[in-house]
């Protein structure tokens, strides 16, 4: 599986402190062994849309043939993520 992270969420990534960096990178990575974790959740409203949970944050990611894409990243206890969602 290839993975793709989209600008958003690199921008995203690349701001997170050394620790959580590594716990939602850890997430990513978990997600081209296996796309459909059991906490991973089909995003209603948004048909392509999965989210997983790592720690503080949210990851949201699509799956389209071979290619992992993550769209964005967020953190949980806001619904900030969703409102980029709805502007991609």
């Amino acid at each position: 599986m290839k993975l793709n992270i989209s600008k958003r969420a690199y921008h995203i990534l690349s701001d997170l402190q050394t620790k959580q960096f590594k716990q939602v990178m850890m997430k990513i990575l978990g997600l081209i062994q296996n796309p459909y974790p059991n906490d991973s959740i089909k995003l209603k409203g948004y048909e392509h849309y999965n989210r997983v949970d790592s720690g503080e944050f949210r990851v949201i990611y699509t799956i389209e043939g071979d290619d992992l894409k993550i769209e964005l990243v967020g953190k949980r206890n806001d619904d900030e993520v969703y409102k980029k969602l709805k502007n991609l």
